[in-house]
């Protein structure tokens, strides 16, 4: 009985070299997550009502992005927009979702050839005519909502 409360002992104390180890600091930690996770895509894009029952996520993602812009067309390729700005064709549309599904809306101008106070009243347009864009989900990082945006391409027919 002595032999084995004496072997023991001795394993215990042999054991205990192997459990103290270096417990990493929790900043190391947090620090070496952040550097795994890539900021630059999201584990699911925003996406609308008529898209949620597509599986794939590509082509949902295509289904989000068409959809978006030909609701944006379609609003600003109305009577107004047409008669006053005949030169322009095509206007790039900076959307940002933001996680509380809210959405703004910008005119990215690629010259200067449209005068600062005309680049004010196409913006006004815009604003006024997206003011009742349908509900957008957010984009989902790590199951959390989180902001997006994009720039859209959007063609302004003339029919």
């Amino acid at each position: 009985m002595r032999l084995f409360w004496a072997l023991f002992l001795l394993f215990s104390f042999v054991s205990c070299q192997y459990l103290d180890k270096q417990v990493p600091d929790e900043k190391e930690l947090l620090e070496q997550e952040l550097k795994k996770i890539n900021w630059e895509e999201v584990d699911e894009f925003p996406s609308v009502l008529q898209c949620d029952t597509l599986k794939n996520a590509e082509i949902k993602r295509q289904c989000f992005f068409d959809y978006i812009a030909q609701t944006i067309q379609e609003r600003i390729g109305l009577d107004t927009f047409r008669f006053e700005y005949p030169e322009i064709d095509t206007i790039n549309v900076k959307v940002t979702i933001n996680p509380d599904s809210s959405l703004q809306f910008e005119t990215q101008y690629l010259n200067d050839s449209i005068p600062t106070v005309e680049k004010r009243k196409i913006d006004s347009i815009l604003t006024s005519r997206l003011a009742d864009f349908p509900k957008v989900e957010p984009a989902i990082k790590r199951g959390i909502k989180v902001k997006s945006q994009f720039v859209l391409p959007v063609i302004i027919k003339m029919e």
